[in-house]
């Protein structure tokens, strides 16, 4: 057990490298999706742009076609004899020039509109801008903490080697074998007066005598092995 205790703070670190390893990308998904949404806002922005300069096309299409509408009506007024066909012309031509009356004016509105739009459209890409550079640097300290926490993780599992070489190898094996039980924690505990530290159930006296005495037990309850603080502090060794 004196050998085990170096090796589990040893692994306790290595699965706390494993758990930043596993939470660091958490954070930089939390980022993309704030980029997706500032990107989605510009494209929000310049979508409505785009739909009046669209309809401010069409105005102008439709004007245009109205005035070579009114030329041919023009044309025609020159060669009809009948009153009743001229008056009719004239009115066409003066329902059409209504019409682009009312499509004059919707250029004008959209004109002012554009206005409004492009600028506030380029303080948004200002703003917009300035946060997706910041998201940026943010990606790049995450990718930096995962690059740090793998070196470290790397680091502390080629030490684990020469320290699981130190332990008895059948301690060894009951270890490995409760850790990948339990996947994360310690798998041997201290034992709190007559209670495993693991699952906080009570072990029979006979086991804490043995247990004091030095000799490896595991709890009858949880599994992970059991020993006293007390037992090592001599030796400088630090509970898991």
């Amino acid at each position: 057990m004196k050998n085990l205790l170096p090796l589990q703070e040893l692994d306790l670190k290595i699965e706390a490298c494993r758990a930043r390893e596993l939470e660091i990308p958490k954070q930089k998904g939390k980022f993309e999706v704030q980029r997706k949404r500032l990107l989605a806002e510009i494209q929000e922005r310049e979508g409505a742009m785009r739909a009046l300069q669209l309809e401010q096309r069409e105005c102008e299409t439709d004007i245009s076609q109205r005035q070579s509408q009114i030329g041919k009506y023009e044309q025609q007024l020159l060669s009809v004899k009948k009153n009743e066909e001229y008056q009719a012309l004239l009115h066409e031509i003066d329902q059409l020039k209504k019409q682009i009356s009312a499509k004059e004016e919707r250029i004008i509105t959209l004109l002012v509109e554009l206005d409004s739009v492009k600028e506030h459209l380029a303080e948004d890409k200002k703003r917009i801008d300035a946060e997706l550079k910041g998201i940026d640097r943010q990606c790049a300290e995450v990718d930096a903490e995962l690059a740090e926490a793998v070196a470290q993780r790397q680091e502390l599992e080629n030490k684990r080697g020469p320290l699981a070489e130190k332990v008895d190898a059948s301690l060894l094996s009951r270890y490995n074998r409760i850790r990948s039980s339990k996947k994360v924690g310690a798998a041997a505990v201290p034992l709190n007066g007559s209670n495993c530290t693991g699952c906080h159930m009570t072990v029979t006296p006979q086991v804490v005598n043995e247990v004091l005495a030095g000799k490896v037990h595991a709890c009858a309850h949880c599994g992970r092995l059991l020993y006293f603080k007390d037992n090592f502090h001599q030796d400088g060794v630090q509970s898991a």
